[in-house]
């Protein structure tokens, strides 16, 4: 791994810690969100060349928060700031601390983040879009690849979501008990697609985002340690510890991505497996049964299997029928047509990949293409099957999965 990756994975993991310290400090959400970037700029800049300072948290909050205090007095000097001045003290322009004692202080603020992201005054789309940039660290053409959307839409999206947090005047802190069940469906999707894109990075040349993947369980632990008794937050952290467990067999030595299928079981977590069965068969009979229960208990299954050939493919179909009831999308529509084939035959699964032709947000997408070859493949049509790999290939950002794409194309040719 090179200094540029290690220092870039390194921003990635700090950069909500910083964000949650100067939010903390000065309650200004979207202008410590642009002194943050600027301190993410400079180290990106610096660090590769000069190498990571002893503290790196430490730096970045030092920079962050010297551009935090020019932009307040450029916005005090432009048009006098009247509403944060009727909040707080005035920034003293003749001593200004590098670090006071709050800033200074060793505490994660990234959970409290994520809630205030999440607030009740934005749409859902744009308190996941906003908390996938502040807290997941994911760019604006990650967050636009997530939400099947241009990039262009996702950045207005997330600058109209500041705007809306800087206007409410919500002060960072953790929100009370009886606010969190309005947020709770935002936050469970973040970390979703935070660990989503952790696990299967949609774009560059590495498969695995482990930064990623271990800060949305890390997160989705702390909110389960406050929500025990929440069987969507239960069956979330099963659904992520029981796909995570698979991730030291989904590459071979040379990086190159290896399907479920064909991977060593005997190289899958065991621990994080038993965790996960253990959390979801505890969640399932709580209720109300949700969608992440239902993906938990699928990858379960997966998970259970000797070998691919008893995978209970009966069971995961079913299961996805409960999840299509639940929380239709294309995605879901997708995956039950891999285990209709799986059950009824590739004939069945291409039926019903047909159906989604015409949905807007898969025209386009590599992994329709995928999913076609792959059953065109089951079906013994190399010819059609050799032509979707490649048309998935030119599709994907992901440069793994571009060559696994290929790489299955050039076998049946």
């Amino acid at each position: 791994m090179t200094r540029e990756t290690l220092t870039e994975d390194l921003l990635r993991e700090l950069a909500p810690q910083v964000l949650g310290v100067l939010a903390r400090r000065f309650g200004d959400f979207a202008t410590a969100e642009d002194a943050v970037q600027e301190a993410l700029l400079a180290a990106a800049t610096q660090w590769p060349e000069d190498g990571v300072p002893d503290n790196p948290r430490g730096w970045l909050i030092q920079v962050a928060y010297r551009r935090m205090i020019e932009m307040v007095r450029a916005e005090q000097a432009r048009r006098a700031r009247e509403d944060l001045a009727a909040r707080r003290e005035p920034v003293d322009r003749r001593s200004v601390p590098a670090v006071d004692a709050q800033l200074s202080a060793d505490r994660d603020d990234t959970l409290v983040l994520l809630l205030l992201c999440c607030h009740p005054a934005l749409s859902p789309a744009s308190a996941i879009a906003l908390t996938l940039r502040a807290v997941g660290g994911l760019t604006t053409a990650e967050i636009a690849r997530a939400f099947l959307v241009p990039e262009a839409t996702m950045a207005q999206r997330i600058s109209r979501a500041k705007q809306r947090i800087r206007d409410s005047g919500t002060p960072f802190r953790m929100p009370e008990p009886a606010d969190l069940p309005a947020r709770l469906a935002a936050v469970l999707h973040v970390l979703y697609l935070v660990f989503t894109e952790g696990h299967v990075a949609s774009a560059g040349d590495r498969l695995h985002r482990i930064d990623l993947a271990r800060e949305a369980i890390r997160l989705t632990r702390a909110l389960h340690a406050r929500l025990p008794d929440d069987s969507e937050v239960a069956g979330l952290l099963a659904l992520m510890l029981l796909t995570e467990a698979r991730s030291a067999a989904r590459t071979g030595a040379s990086g190159e991505l290896i399907p479920l299928a064909e991977q060593d079981r005997g190289r899958w977590d065991a621990t994080a497996i038993a965790e996960g069965i253990a959390l979801v068969t505890r969640a399932l009979p709580r209720g109300p049964v949700g969608p992440y229960q239902v993906q938990a208990a699928i990858a379960a299954l997966h998970d259970e299997a000797p070998t691919a050939e008893e995978t209970d493919w009966p069971q995961i179909l079913a299961l996805y029928e409960v999840l299509e009831g639940l929380s239709a999308s294309p995605v879901v529509a997708l995956n039950r047509a891999v285990a209709v084939a799986m059950v009824h035959g590739p004939a069945a699964g291409l039926a019903a990949l047909d159906k989604l032709d015409d949905e807007a947000r898969l025209v386009g997408h590599h992994r329709l293409h995928a999913a076609r070859a792959h059953l065109y493949e089951m079906a013994g049509d190399h010819d059609r099957a050799v032509a979707r790999y490649r048309t998935a290939a030119g599709l994907t950002a992901s440069l793994p999965e571009q060559h696994y794409l290929l790489m299955r194309a050039a076998r049946l040719a």
